[in-house]
């Protein structure tokens, strides 16, 4: 850990910055995904969805931002090269062979709600940890995830 003079312990900065960590190598991992998406769909919603998903990745490069920047507030070191994110994301991968839009449909929207999942988690974890701050930053990602889950479920079979 970095020096700082932010009053949260050592012991809480330190256990909230594992948690931001994990959750910020999600984030690139998902931003990575979504981009996949972007380049690779096909189909009669081409635009839209082609659209949508850069929009999607644009927000998730933000939230992973905003993680990371909180780690390094806290005096901890944000990681985020493509050998720390390959070796430690927890999102399911994504499947290289989806063209159509719906397949990519199903694949965004899973792991949206995976890395919403693991945002929520991160906002309980954070709480109990004491920090405030760290949690409402996983709320305010978690509010974005379900904004855009909702945008790219709207586009699924279900409805078609």
């Amino acid at each position: 850990m970095h020096p700082t003079k932010n009053d949260l312990p050592l012991k809480t900065r330190t256990a909230v910055c594992a948690v931001l960590s994990e959750l910020a190598i999600d984030a690139v991992d998902l931003f990575t995904q979504i981009k996949q998406a972007h380049w690779n769909v096909k189909g009669p919603n081409f635009i839209a969805l082609h659209e949508l998903f850069d929009k999607i990745a644009e927000e998730s490069e933000e939230w992973g931002d905003e993680l990371a920047e909180r780690i390094m507030q806290l005096g901890g070191t944000a990681l985020g090269t493509a050998r720390v994110v390959a070796k430690g994301t927890t999102l399911p991968e994504y499947p290289a062979k989806a063209v159509r839009g719906l397949e990519h449909v199903e694949a965004v929207s899973t792991v949206l709600a995976a890395f919403g999942k693991r945002v929520r988690a991160g906002i309980d974890r954070c709480a109990a940890l004491g920090d405030a701050d760290s949690a409402d930053i996983c709320t305010e990602v978690s509010r974005g995830v379900d904004q855009q889950l909702w945008f790219v479920e709207s586009h699924s079979r279900r409805f078609a």
